[in-house]
């Protein structure tokens, strides 16, 4: 049987039996197919409780690649599930990308779980170029500050801040459409930014 008949056959979770019931084909088969793919990179193996080996058969698998999800899952308190799955293939997502990515979601909870990243990212000169090429330096700098009061994270350059910080004649503009706080003010008003978020909100940050 080719390769590619047998992903898009096998696509899932599977387990040796399911393998040879949906191929009709004896144990012995079965275990040889899965042996197949797992030899070319299509198949990840994990055990359940009880000991049974389960298969994960995906194109993924060969070509990893991670979403800006599993990255901000990875470092946030606040966890996202989503139907969404944009993955990047050939290289990892940096930090950086991924806080510009969900801010630009304007996803409350994407943006809300993002802030975690402030405590790691460090390439303050690739973060303020991506967010000035998408017009959002202001809402980087009111969100980092707003992270500020709830962990401990990586400083902010002072190039970057003065840099973002808007002139006089700019107007307000919001990070989620209509949304203001009312326990932010203070941050709002140096970033003539309006906040989507109150002191409730980062509770699940304590």
């Amino acid at each position: 049987m080719e390769k590619t008949e047998l992903l898009q056959k096998l696509a899932g979770i599977q387990t040796v039996e399911s393998v040879m019931d949906i191929l009709k084909v004896g144990r012995r088969m079965a275990i040889y197919y899965l042996r197949r793919l797992r030899k070319d990179g299509y198949v990840k193996t994990r055990r359940q409780s009880n000991n049974r080996r389960v298969y994960n058969i995906s194109l993924d698998n060969k070509f990893g690649g991670k979403s800006y999800y599993e990255i901000i899952n990875q470092y946030s308190p606040i966890k996202i599930s989503t139907s969404v799955i944009h993955k990047i293939y050939g290289k990892e997502p940096s930090l950086e990308e991924t806080l510009i990515y969900a801010i630009q979601t304007k996803s409350l909870r994407t943006i809300l779980a993002s802030l975690a990243l402030f405590k790691k990212i460090n390439n303050w000169i690739e973060l303020y170029n991506l967010a000035k090429k998408t017009h959002i330096e202001r809402q980087v700098g009111a969100l980092y500050d707003l992270a500020r009061k709830t962990m401990k994270v990586r400083r902010m350059t002072h190039k970057f801040r003065s840099s973002a910080l808007p002139k006089e004649e700019y107007q307000f503009e919001f990070v989620v459409s209509e949304l203001k706080s009312k326990d932010f003010t203070e941050i709002e008003k140096v970033w003539k930014i309006y906040i989507p978020f109150n002191k409730k909100d980062l509770e699940e940050y304590q």
